[in-house]
């Protein structure tokens, strides 16, 4: 996936939903939410913190609110796009231009900036175990300088690279991305750390 340097990259360079991308930028661009650029993708913040997020995909574009189960969803617009994975995060997928209610993506939008003024958040857990898919653990076992480095991380980010290999269904896609992390992780780089600031 390609990552772009500004939203109007973004937009220029999206392929489907292009009109509601412009039309929910304009949207979250009337309130006070700061935008920059995340992860390669138009994002939406207050005091440094995300609030929304916006981007294209095959068949529609989504709004996604990144302390979204906190918001009240009388529309019962979102829904969670992973489940069992994701527990704040929730998305508002639109498919056509005309489904765009103005009113209400304000009203939802107010309210993630409100909950985000207030601090309101639901934090990951950190206490669960980390669960080292079978592939990382193979591969951390026959290269013992990998099983150090890695285990020099702290708990969460070993838990990253763990739930990263995890999320691929099928075992190539696995060790893949077991090849791609390596020189991270002989790196003591976090796998993301380059998101953070």
């Amino acid at each position: 996936m390609k990552r772009y340097k500004t939203v109007d990259e973004y937009i220029l360079n999206t392929k489907t939903g292009r009109e509601v991308l412009i039309v929910l930028r304009e949207l979250i661009q009337s309130t006070e939410l700061i935008e920059t650029v995340k992860w390669g993708g138009p994002a939406y913040t207050i005091n440094g913190k995300n609030v929304v997020g916006v981007g294209s995909f095959k068949s529609y574009v989504a709004l996604w609110f990144y302390q979204g189960a906190l918001l009240q969803d009388n529309a019962k617009v979102l829904i969670n796009a992973q489940e069992n994975v994701t527990k704040a995060l929730r998305q508002w997928r639109f498919y056509s231009l005309n489904e765009i209610n103005d009113k209400l993506v304000l009203v939802y939008l107010n309210e993630a900036i409100e909950n985000q003024k207030q601090n309101k958040e639901i934090k990951p857990d950190r206490r669960k175990p980390i669960e080292i898919p079978k592939e990382l653990s193979e591969t951390l076992n026959s290269v013992p300088e990998l099983d150090n480095c890695f285990k020099k991380f702290p708990p969460g980010k070993q838990r990253e690279f763990a739930e990263y290999i995890s999320e691929a269904k099928r075992v190539e896609t696995r060790l893949t991305r077991i090849k791609k992390i390596t020189p991270l992780i002989l790196q003591n780089i976090g796998l993301n750390d380059k998101y953070r600031k």
